[in-house]
């Protein structure tokens, strides 16, 4: 008795010591104290209503206090779809919904995942839970104390600020920095354990902690209840717009019905802006089960061509708030010219539609069968105005994320587009229709594949079409007729969308308009066929929580997709060079493929219409191009006009030209800033051009790269959405830092050259260089241009 009554006093003892030591931490505001028993200290935990009017006090200080700390140190790794532990930061959605411990990227995934998409697949922070995302932030009693102890959020800050990056210029191992890291995603009960083994790992992860001032700032929002704000609606002029559009989406004949349905299926991921209003704010169209004028009913499906489960969708647009990240905003802009334009292409030809097509995967799944009705040359023109976003969506969509999934296009490519018309448009038409089988791609098999049996059956389909499209090829083109630059659309004169560059950053991807840098070593011709079949596989059609059949077999057709294009290129070409160029294009690949090539080049056996010259048919078929399409060429990235500085232009000319073994150790993306005694900034980006003997491997990447092929191309300004690391010189110092490029050797040297011009991940001023950059590339395009992400800056 007298034992047990001793093992009560000692319990009961250390029960009270914990709660004095828990209330000792609040009180000094630095210590974190993790532990399982918050429901016995705080209470029963649940979602609470966070948001507050705009106008409000607490609706102020979020806006205009909180959410710019969030935006430029936290969104900034928190914000995308590969956000660590789901957690996104871009908006009050998503920091009440809180992290999640699965991960959305599962290359093993045997079965397809649920989506976790936000705004999407739940609709309250309640049914977050049910899919067992957690808080960040305190869902016990809301009291200050509670607020902050029992806050994910507020516990990872101040653990940073206890414990701060050290002094060293390179972080430890321990830090790990790769793409596909285990994640810890501790959640309130597991911080005790979590601090203990990763003291250093506070956020901002492997960056600096916040200003105090900053720190200061959320710790009181925190303690306060962590109230949040959406801005101000839009006004009348930008509802007058909504109500426009919606009206036009919305009509009720078959033929407006399946222009809406099309036009959904291409805009879904799009960021829709009246470019006419002023309004900077951005839309989504969505599917809803109530029409215009009622409440919005979101119509959730993991595809945009999934069936709705109801008889009639209407078209919606929902106002977006999150702060865009740029890989991920894809801007659209809605005017008056431009409804009036779509009216032109898809409700004014003669054509019928007695039916629409059903969701059956086999019909949705296959636009040449879905929008049969709907004249090709209308479709086409359609994806034809906004080439680049049209490329975009799956640059920049959740496909395009890691090594694998991008290796299937080289480091830096031109791309063209075929001009509309050039076959009688019926005649196309009736091709396409006559091939829709033959046409279908993976996706139509859904979300869990079995990769092997799935990519023969299209594998299969798709060599019987492109022996039918060689044998149609054969007989528009006789002994070249019609095959000549007239084959290459000019964007009418004026549009830009013409001709566009497609980089690959290794594990990311960007595509600009405008032909930038020297002349590459491959280059796309875009039918219209390939065009849509690009969407449908990697944008309408991809499932990011997929099952691994399901990406592979995504990646390998595109494979076909990326040959095809190559081939229309080199059907410009005689005959004999395109073989030569193929050859070059894949050296090394394996002999089937080799055989898959070469009899693309027999099937289609027409000699070119133009008449070549020089004993480069290729260069000179590139020089014949840009001339072509000069009055449309962008050329704000070219270091060759007025803004860049002489001498900066003669420093960079000299870079660009640094190629081969000292590249060996270069960032695939540097942002580069040049300062002048005078206080002017200038940015350029340098990017990395690793060359390969061919892309036709899916895993064995290493034994295909030329290392001593490899090139750089220098621009004007900023491309990408995730630059590898920051350079900041004087521009006296310019030329010095070329030189020591030029010199590279190791990584030791490439070291050395960091201490010396890089702002690294650690430096004391990092954030302060962080947000000048991110000034500056939101100033140079304001509508395109949104926060940077950090999840690939290197620690070098």
């Amino acid at each position: 008795m007298q034992i047990q009554r001793e093992k009560w006093v000692v319990t009961d003892y250390i029960k009270r010591a914990s709660i004095l030591i828990l209330l000792a931490g609040v009180a000094s505001g630095c210590a974190i104290y993790a532990t399982d028993s918050w429901e016995d200290l705080f209470g029963p935990a649940e979602p609470r209503e966070r948001i507050e009017a705009a106008d409000t006090e607490a609706g102020r200080v979020y806006l205009d206090q909180v959410q710019p700390i969030l935006e430029q140190r936290c969104v900034v790794c928190h914000g995308c779809y590969d956000s660590p532990c789901q957690l996104n930061l871009s908006s009050p959605a998503g920091i009440d919904r809180g992290a999640s411990k699965d991960l959305v990227y599962d290359g093993a995934r045997l079965v397809a995942a649920p989506p976790t998409r936000l705004f999407e697949d739940a609709h309250s922070t309640a049914d977050w839970r049910k899919k067992d995302f957690y808080p960040v932030l305190n869902e016990h009693e809301q009291t200050p104390d509670a607020n902050l102890q029992a806050s994910v959020m507020h516990q990872m800050l101040t653990l940073k600020r206890d414990n701060p990056l050290p002094g060293e210029a390179l972080l430890a191992d321990t830090f790990d920095l790769n793409l596909d890291r285990d994640q810890q995603c501790p959640k309130p009960g597991e911080l005790g354990d979590f601090t203990a083994r990763f003291p250093l790992w506070g956020m901002p992860y492997a960056l600096p902690g916040l200003s105090d001032a900053e720190y200061q700032t959320l710790r009181r929002w925190l303690q306060g209840g962590a109230g949040m704000a959406l801005p101000v609606d839009y006004d009348m002029a930008t509802r007058d717009e909504v109500d426009r559009w919606e009206t036009f989406l919305n009509g009720d004949s078959p033929k407006q019905q399946l222009m809406s349905r099309y036009l959904f299926e291409h805009w879904f991921i799009a960021h829709l802006y009246f470019s006419d209003t002023g309004d900077d704010g951005f839309f989504k169209l969505v599917r809803s089960s109530t029409p215009p004028g009622q409440p919005l009913q979101l119509l959730p499906t993991r595809r945009p061509y999934d069936d709705p489960g109801v008889e009639r969708v209407y078209y919606r647009l929902w106002r977006d708030h999150s702060t865009p990240l740029d890989k991920t905003h894809m801007p659209y802009a809605l005017e008056a010219q431009r409804l009036a334009w779509l009216e032109s292409l898809f409700l004014e030809p003669d054509y019928a539609v007695t039916e629409l097509p059903s969701y059956d995967p086999e019909v949705a799944a296959n636009p040449f069968r879905a929008f049969e009705a709907i004249p090709v040359e209308s479709r086409w023109q359609f994806l034809l105005a906004e080439g680049q976003f049209t490329i975009m969506n799956f640059i920049k969509g959740p496909v395009c994320r890691g090594q694998v999934a991008l290796n299937v296009i080289r480091d830096r490519v031109w791309v063209f587009f075929a001009q509309p018309g050039m076959i009688a448009p019926g005649q196309v038409g009736a091709f396409l229709s006559e091939q829709q089988a033959n046409l279908r791609i993976p996706v139509e098999e859904g979300s869990t594949t079995a990769p092997v049996a799935t990519w023969l059956k299209y594998a299969e389909a798709h060599k019987l079409y492109f022996k039918s499209k060689s044998a149609m090829m054969n007989e528009a083109f006789p002994e070249g007729e019609h095959l000549t630059l007239d084959l290459v659309w000019d964007g009418e004169g004026h549009n830009e969308n013409a001709a566009l560059t497609v980089f690959r950053h290794f594990d990311s991807a960007s595509v600009v308009k405008g032909l930038v840098g020297p002349e590459p070593e491959t280059a796309w011709l875009i039918d219209y066929s390939v065009l849509e079949r690009v969407h449908y596989l990697l944008v309408a059609g991809f499932d990011v929580f997929g099952n691994v059949g399901h990406q592979l077999t995504t990646r390998l057709y595109m494979d076909f997709l990326r040959m095809e294009s190559e081939f229309n290129f080199l059907a410009l070409l005689p005959p004999k060079a395109r073989v030569t160029q193929s050859a070059m294009w894949y050296q090394g690949a394996s002999d089937e493929q080799h055989a898959y090539l070469y009899d693309h080049h027999t099937l289609f056996n027409q000699p070119s219409g133009i008449s070549f010259t020089t004993d480069d048919p290729k260069l000179e078929l590139f020089d014949l191009l840009k001339l072509r399409l000069a009055p449309v060429l962008n050329r704000s990235y070219d270091l060759d006009q007025a803004s860049v500085p002489a001498a900066h232009r003669k420093a960079l000319d000299r870079l660009a030209m640094v190629r081969g073994s000292p590249l060996s150790t270069m960032p695939q993306l540097v942002y580069l800033n040049v300062q002048s005694g005078a206080g002017a900034d200038h940015y350029y980006t340098i990017l990395r051009n690793n060359a390969h003997s061919n892309i036709s491997s899916l895993f064995m990447e290493a034994k295909t790269r030329l290392p001593k092929n490899d090139t750089l191309t220098v621009v004007k300004g900023f491309i990408g959405s995730y630059p590898s690391a920051y350079w900041r010189v004087w521009e006296e110092d310019l030329p010095a830092l070329v030189d020591q490029v030029a010199a590279l050797t190791d990584e030791s040297s490439y070291r050395v050259l960091m201490g010396r011009y890089g702002v690294r991940r650690t430096a004391p001023d990092f954030w302060q260089h962080s947000d000048k950059v991110i000034s500056a590339h939101k100033a140079a395009d304001p509508v395109s241009n949104a926060l940077l992400d950090y999840n690939r800056l290197e620690n070098r």
